[in-house]
């Protein structure tokens, strides 16, 4: 509860304490001129006596009730705030403030009727204890159900509970002493009686606990499972909502009439999330399969001639991408059939939003080429990411893993769906082997545009220096003579 709210609460207690009082002192100050009427015009004294102290104890329990709201929102609200704890549970609260009007209540009644036993009234209304139970029978089933709930506290507010046999399944925003309040998936409050849940099994996933899920999958007989299990490890362990601290475990299920049924099990920092988290794992396998070249398996009979697509990282062939690549600029020193064949050899990806294209440190041999898209250039800044840089269609990156094996120097991540060019070193080594000069013309390009890259900085190193120098690493890359 928010400091407003608990002062405006307070203030309306006080209100209502200070009327309460205010109509007793009118009462207490009325007693005589109210006797005189039943007594002297009605000659009614004792009836007249009793309905006074039916009004005063009737205001002195208002006034109990007040003191009671006033200790409890102090008590477990306000400390339990100050403390940073969360707040005592609804129905332990209840029970407190019942207990300590029914205290008070009698210690308000022996004021007025000290001689009536209580012991014995209630004692001897028997019949009147077995009518009041028969009515509450429900309530007070609710009730025990819920003081056993509170014992043994299985579920807390905000945890994910799925109970009985219809599977209801939600997050939990109240328990009271009569019933639990949930509010499921599909934005629905759904109110289930203690008694009922008592009776249920309930499955419970504590907020504050690594959860896991299950998601399935299958592949074809041709694809290796261990690079399936690589490929599909990788593509889920960087998913939004799934925990860093527990490896995604990726295992066959079974060996299935169609294919190899496989399990992927990780373990989500929000369970109230799975869902969501769900689908962008089976997101997240789809584009891996496509850039892998695995397939998924489906029952069927039919012969199928397979084809070759953009993003599953076959070889691509088409004008766009020669006009693509004859668009960078560190191409310039190629022919346009060297251009051609550059495209032939190149491979298609295809990336979704968020995923990681390249990872900083990893050794490589290859560049790539934004085709469609849009990728963020990242650096590790103090240990949080930090974006230098944004890619879009035509730029490149990458190249000096391709022409000289440097490993990778910053984190390149898709922005939106993205499909890249990969050119990797054999395509270069052929074009090197038909024409040697292209070393030396494409030496002097890579060497330009790091000494551009590099002019907001001090360095002393100059373009001709910096020329021989990846003149010498691509021939030595390269084998080369």
């Amino acid at each position: 509860m928010s400091r407003p709210h608990f002062k405006r609460r307070f203030l309306l207690l006080l209100i209502a304490a200070t009327i309460l009082a205010l109509l007793l002192y009118l009462t207490r100050i009325s007693e005589y001129w109210l006797k005189t009427i039943f007594t002297g015009r009605m000659g009614l004294p004792e009836f007249g006596q009793t309905l006074i102290n039916v009004i005063e104890i009737a205001l002195l329990m208002g006034l109990a009730v007040v003191f009671v709201r006033a200790i409890d929102e102090a008590v477990f609200r306000l400390s339990f705030r100050l403390r940073r704890r969360a707040e005592a549970p609804s129905l332990v609260r209840n029970i407190v403030s019942i207990i300590a009007n029914v205290i008070i209540f009698v210690v308000i009644f022996k004021l007025f009727y000290p001689t009536v036993d209580l012991g014995a009234v209630f004692t001897t209304s028997a019949i009147f204890g077995v009518i009041i139970g028969l009515a509450l029978q429900d309530t007070l089933g609710n009730l025990f159900a819920g003081l056993s709930l509170q014992a043994d506290n299985p579920f807390q507010v905000g945890d994910v509970i799925t109970v009985g046999q219809q599977k209801w399944t939600g997050v939990v925003e109240g328990i009271s002493w009569r019933a639990v309040k949930v509010r499921t998936f599909s934005n629905h409050v759904l109110i289930l009686s203690n008694s009922s849940i008592a009776k249920e099994a309930i499955e419970v996933c504590p907020k504050e606990n690594l959860n896991a899920r299950l998601v399935y999958f299958s592949t074809l007989y041709t694809d290796s499972p261990a690079r399936t299990i690589h490929v599909v490890r990788e593509a889920v362990r960087e998913a939004d909502n799934v925990s860093q601290m527990i490896r995604p475990n990726v295992r066959i299920r079974n060996l299935g009439e169609s294919g190899v049924d496989y399990e992927v099990k990780y373990w989500l920092e929000d369970y109230a999330k799975y869902n969501d988290t769900d689908a962008l794992v089976r997101q997240r396998i789809w584009y891996a399969f496509r850039r892998a070249g695995l397939s998924f398996a489906f029952p069927t009979r039919t012969l199928h001639v397979e084809r070759k697509a953009r993003g599953d990282g076959t070889p691509v062939d088409g004008s766009g991408f020669i006009e693509r690549l004859s668009a960078v600029d560190i191409f310039a020193p190629l022919s346009v059939e060297e251009i051609s064949r550059l495209a032939n050899a190149s491979m298609s990806h295809v990336f979704a939003p968020g995923e990681t294209v390249i990872r900083a440190g990893d050794e490589g041999s290859s560049m790539f080429v934004v085709h469609n898209g849009r990728v963020q250039v990242q650096i590790m800044d103090n240990g949080k990411p930090r974006t230098v840089a944004v890619l879009n269609e035509g730029d490149f990156f990458g190249e000096m893993a391709l022409f000289t094996g440097e490993p990778r120097t910053a984190n390149v991540i898709a922005s939106e769906e993205t499909e890249v060019l990969e050119i990797g070193k054999q395509a270069m080594k052929q074009l090197f082997e038909t024409n040697p000069d292209l070393v030396e013309s494409l030496s002097h390009t890579i060497a330009e545009r790091r000494t551009e890259l590099k002019a907001q900085h001090e360095n002393e190193e100059t373009h001709e220096d910096a020329t021989a120098g990846i003149f010498a690493s691509i021939k030595r890359f390269f084998g080369i003579n």
